[in-house]
């Protein structure tokens, strides 16, 4: 089903990833409101429930108030301006999560005309892992891939090798 759809590449990293950690019995939240990825995670018999499109920097009721097993917040870190806020209120014991890396070679995307698809943060690796860390996950295991893009150029050439994304599974650390 994903094999077919845009975009494919992250789509199958993303499924297969979160196969890899997460048993399918698991309840899960997913940040962000139902789409293509959500229902992938459903088709494979996943129980996903997503949030309404809140602004999660200013409403977090629904992170608040989930009993989901398992958050997943697939490319919506950088959409916050202070994600720490959410991350570190999550009540899941396990974190599934990825953004976009900042790539030295291509500016910030920036929507001119949607409000809402706009990158206040484009991390690299370990800055992502430090906010994880000080928001109270413990990473488990992590991955990186590329985003080659179907253009002539010196940008698209580095992105054959150069890593986008990046994709982490995390746990609570102890509260004790």
């Amino acid at each position: 089903m994903y094999e077919k759809t845009f975009p494919n590449k992250r789509f199958k990293h993303t499924i297969q990833f979160l196969e890899e950690y997460i048993d399918i019995k698991e309840s899960i939240l997913d940040l962000g409101v139902p789409n293509p990825l959500s229902e992938i995670m459903q088709s494979k018999g996943y129980s996903v429930q997503n949030t309404s499109g809140e602004d999660l920097d200013f409403d977090m009721g629904a992170v608040i108030n989930s009993n989901a097993k398992v958050v997943t917040a697939f490319e919506i870190f950088e959409h916050l301006l202070s994600p720490l806020n959410v991350l570190s209120k999550i009540k899941a014991d396990k974190l599934v999560t990825s953004i976009p890396l900042r790539l030295w070679f291509s500016k910030a995307y920036q929507s001119k005309t949607d409000p809402w698809d706009r990158h206040y943060h484009e991390f690299e690796d370990w800055q992502f892992n430090w906010l994880l860390e000080k928001a109270g996950w413990e990473i488990q295991a992590s991955e990186k891939w590329t985003h080659p893009v179907k253009k002539i150029g010196f940008r698209p050439f580095l992105r054959l090798f150069t890593p986008r994304y990046y994709i982490v599974y995390a746990t609570r650390k102890n509260k004790g």
